[in-house]
């Protein structure tokens, strides 16, 4: 069994690994930046490969961040705040601002939709019951990345668009529970491996729009049907 490391007793090398993790993390502001300028200019398909790339930064520095035990290296530093503030703006800013700025939804409500975005997504990063005992999300947890990902790829009507936007808006303040997909240990082999195809396939998705081949987006939106079963088993489930 692993003991506890204390500030104190942490060599230079142990501090020096945790500054680096922290720094890691911190790197997803910088993604946010450049995925924002792909935005401003125009290039839509260059911000969704920032934010992917921001996803696997979120993906990666939580394991680590637990595996060396950064908390209790460098206890003055919040690793879940800097998390926080960074999945803020790669889940909710640069989302809110592509699907302002490539007229996603009716034209002259762009700039209100990514507002209400904003402030709902408020609550969630601020709600101290964000997650489960078992690692779920309650309510919609805010993946606007994903909606928006979606929305783009797909070119869907503007105003199918709007109402999808509104009922994730509703599903943030309710009870239902979303899976995590690196921290839930149900079923997580084959959630990750699902997660891990629906990685690939947007990728996929990204390099090929707006020439998306059907052999791509079958699969792609099908997944997501993963996802939501696993919403439904979880949210219907009173065992736990």
């Amino acid at each position: 069994m692993a003991t506890a490391t204390s500030p104190a007793s942490a060599t230079g090398t142990e501090r020096l690994r945790a500054w680096a993790i922290h720094a890691f993390t911190a790197s997803g502001a910088v993604i946010a930046m450049l995925a924002l300028t792909a935005v401003m200019e125009g290039d839509a398909a260059q911000a969704f490969l920032w934010l992917g790339l921001a996803f696997v930064v979120d993906g990666l520095d939580g394991p680590l961040a637990r595996r060396y035990r950064v908390a209790e290296v460098l206890p003055r530093i919040s690793g879940d705040t800097l998390d926080l503030v960074i999945d803020y703006l790669t889940y909710v800013v640069v989302p809110a601002v592509l699907l302002a700025r490539f007229g996603l939804v009716p034209d002259g409500i762009g700039a209100l939709t990514a507002g209400l975005i904003l402030a709902v997504s408020l609550y969630t990063f601020a709600n101290r019951d964000m997650k489960t005992s078992d690692n779920y999300f309650e309510g919609f947890p805010a993946v606007w990345n994903v909606l928006v990902l979606y929305m783009w790829a797909l070119e869907t009507d503007p105003w199918a668009n709007l109402a999808v936007i509104a009922l994730a808006a509703i599903l943030t303040f309710t009870r239902l529970k979303f899976t995590h997909p690196m921290r839930v240990t149900r079923l997580r082999p084959l959630t990750l491996a699902c997660t891990g195809l629906w990685a690939a396939l947007s990728l996929a998705v990204v390099l090929t729009h707006p020439d998306v081949p059907q052999a791509l987006i079958w699969p792609w939106v099908a997944l997501i049907g993963y996802f939501l079963g696993l919403t439904a088993w979880r949210s219907l489930d009173r065992t736990v």
